[in-house]
């Protein structure tokens, strides 16, 4: 295998690696569709489930309750920070591969809205409806 092959592979496994860290990211941190759910109403929703499982004495709805606790502890610690999610870093750098990786892949401009991807992202990125 040449150098300049193994360059071109390296480069495309960057790519990759920098449009699939930016959607995971966008995933990670978008809010979900529906009904908004704040901290303040899962900590109250753990609070009142806590008390169910204390004053319960079906061992089986018991059980289901504390399930039900540490999904809600879960959701509170998941949204209680950004993970160490730095989003502007790696917009920055799927703004830089983007275009290369979209023309290579046939991605168009549509598909990448259609999974989160802002208008001014992909136009900082140089993807254009036009193509």
């Amino acid at each position: 295998m040449s150098a300049e092959h193994k360059a071109a592979l390296a480069k495309g496994r960057e790519a990759g690696r920098a449009v699939r860290d930016y959607l995971a990211a966008l995933e990670a941190t978008n809010p979900k569709r529906g009904r908004k759910v704040t901290l303040e109403t899962l900590n109250d929703r753990l609070d009142a489930t806590n008390e169910k499982v204390n004053q319960e004495e079906d061992p089986l709805q018991r059980l289901l309750l504390v399930q039900q606790a540490l999904d809600l502890e879960a959701e509170i610690d998941r949204r209680g920070g950004d993970n160490g999610i730095d989003l502007p870093a790696l917009e920055k750098q799927f703004t830089k591969y983007a275009k290369a990786y979209s023309s290579s892949k046939g991605i168009s401009y549509a598909a990448w809205r259609e999974i989160g991807v802002t208008p001014a992202v992909l136009k900082a990125a140089g993807i254009t409806r036009a193509g």
